[in-house]
């Protein structure tokens, strides 16, 4: 039974790297026992012309032996995006809880690391943050990012809301 745990962990990978369809852009090394900082390249499923890259910790093998912590990330991540070419706006939530445009496991069954999208209509801009969500005791590290619309070239399929 000594090679449960690695089955595990085994496991556990291969649901961590099971994503929102979005690519990997980068990963490097941040010390000697094998965690990681991976970046990932968001698009938006309805928003044309902006791209975001999320960048999250990722465990490695030994430090979860070391730390006996064996299915969970850490909440940590970091948010950046920006305006890649024309905007086109498609049928967006445009209440104050936005809506959810990526979702990531970051534990065995518990805890997903989440992007939200929400329209600022008197600034005239996108918030994007990213956070961690968990069934109970739910992290307050989070990042935001915006992006501009404001004398940008913009198209809203269903005309641009007014305030």
């Amino acid at each position: 039974m000594k090679l449960a745990p690695v089955a595990l962990a085994a496991c556990l990978g291969l649901l961590t790297a099971c994503g929102g369809g979005n690519s990997e852009v980068g990963e490097f090394k941040n010390d000697w026992v094998g965690n990681e900082i991976k970046i990932k390249s968001l698009t938006d499923p309805k928003i044309d012309g902006v791209i975001c890259h999320l960048s999250y910790f990722d465990r490695g093998f030994w430090d979860r032996v070391g730390k006996g912590n064996w299915f969970e990330n850490p909440s940590n991540s970091s948010i950046s995006c920006l305006q890649t070419g024309p905007v086109t706006i498609h049928d967006i939530d445009l209440d104050k809880s936005g809506e959810e445009v990526f979702d990531q496991n970051q534990s065995l069954i518990f805890k997903q690391l989440a992007v939200r999208r929400i329209y600022d209509a008197d600034s005239d801009s996108l918030m994007y943050v990213s956070f961690s969500r968990k069934i109970t005791n739910g992290s307050a590290k989070m990042s935001l990012s915006t992006v501009p619309l404001y004398g940008r070239d913009v198209t809203w399929d269903r005309g641009k809301p007014t305030q």
